[in-house]
């Protein structure tokens, strides 16, 4: 189970960097390029950053509590509290995402509008469908832990 594991982990950091990258060279340039579309609305730039880098934060700490379950699987506590509250983290980080780009729609919508391309808002669509989805996943994986952890007490307890 530890190569399993392993190799899991190793794809939650490679997930980060990419997104890490995003933010270090794109970002600046979507911003910059919906101020050249809105010159008369300069603080457009930030809003942008804010959107962006404000949905980075819980997208990480959800990567650090997925580390943390695999970390917990890896010692044999896969069905502990320990792994309902990551996955509860995990559950509120991807509603929080969702939340984030919800309200930056607009923005999405301002700049998809001016450029005549409308996958600009296709794309901010798939990003709240993405992270609600995984709300979701995590909030039925919470609930049969929740369960299982249930049922291993009470088997505990007749045995």
């Amino acid at each position: 189970m530890k190569r399993e594991t392993l190799f899991l982990k190793t794809t939650i950091i490679l997930m980060g960097l990419p997104v890490l990258a995003l933010c270090i060279f794109a970002v600046p340039g979507i911003a910059n390029f919906a101020v050249e579309l809105y010159p008369d609305m300069a603080y457009l730039k930030y809003l942008i950053f804010l959107v962006m880098y404000s949905a980075t934060i819980p997208f990480y700490i959800a990567l650090y509590q997925a580390y943390k379950l695999l970390s917990y699987i890896d010692k044999s506590k896969a069905f502990s509290q320990f792994s309902v509250t990551a996955l509860k983290k995990i559950k509120y980080c991807a509603i929080a995402i969702s939340s984030i780009y919800v309200v930056g729609m607009p923005l999405f919508y301002l700049i998809g509008e001016k450029d005549d391309a409308p996958g600009v808002i296709l794309i901010g669509m798939i990003l709240i469908f993405a992270s609600f989805v995984i709300a979701v996943f995590a909030a039925v994986l919470q609930k049969l832990l929740r369960n299982a952890i249930e049922i291993k007490t009470e088997n505990d307890l007749t045995v």
